[in-house]
């Protein structure tokens, strides 16, 4: 498997964990959307990061997609470690509601970043940054309470797709945009942070952020 993207995407990184959390090898070409855009769009024509090339050369784009595929594989697979998302059931829709809560914050932490390269100075549009903030603040808000609420090591009792996406996320923000996550107002996350970026798998798969 080929994984096409860099890891300072929150969406990259959380595709690259997922694989390491399975035992799958891959092969990583580290493209960005914004300095390597032609070489992206050869595998996405959004040009947008990640894709996944399976070892048939089947194309897989979008980090969601692409977890799917993989959680399919690794059931195929059988054995240990088990999937990382139920297969069915309230216990799957909860799972992937904190994914996706997760993956929003993301998209609202990268929509301002963009905001901030595009259309810097007097350009800037002032309404949009501060929807892009409150979205981020109010969505941070909603997963500190669900997050401290489960109290355990991991949001719903073993590593998730909801655990990597969060852990994922915050770090984006929290390179990304220095000053926006208050650690003291949201113990909960902070600690779900701590947590994740030292296990083994996250920490082999850090990028400082970067625009290029």
């Amino acid at each position: 498997m080929i994984l096409i993207g860099v890891n300072r995407s929150p969406y990259t990184r959380r595709v690259a964990i997922t694989l390491a959390a399975y035992g799958v090898r891959f092969q990583q070409q580290a493209l960005s959307g914004f300095g390597n855009r032609a070489e992206v769009r050869a595998s996405n024509p959004l040009g947008r990061i990640p894709a996944l090339v399976l070892d048939d050369g089947e194309v897989l784009i979008e980090s969601g997609a692409i977890l799917d595929a993989v959680d399919d594989l690794a059931v195929a697979r059988g054995g240990d470690p088990p999937p990382l998302i139920p297969r069915a059931g309230a216990a799957r829709r909860a799972v992937l509601r904190g994914a996706a809560l997760s993956t929003g914050l993301g998209d609202k932490a990268v929509s301002l970043v963009y905001e901030g390269h595009l259309h810097a100075g007097d350009h800037r549009s002032a309404v949009w940054t501060e929807r892009c903030t409150a979205q981020i603040c109010a969505t941070m808000d909603v997963l500190e309470r669900e997050r401290a609420a489960a109290r355990g090591a991991f949001w719903f009792g073993s590593l998730s797709h909801a655990d990597i996406a969060l852990a994922c996320a915050l770090r984006f923000v929290r390179e990304a945009h220095p000053g926006l996550i208050d650690d003291a107002a949201r113990p909960a996350l902070a600690a779900h942070a701590a947590r994740c970026e030292a296990m083994p798998i996250f920490a082999a798969v850090v990028q400082p952020f970067s625009i290029k």
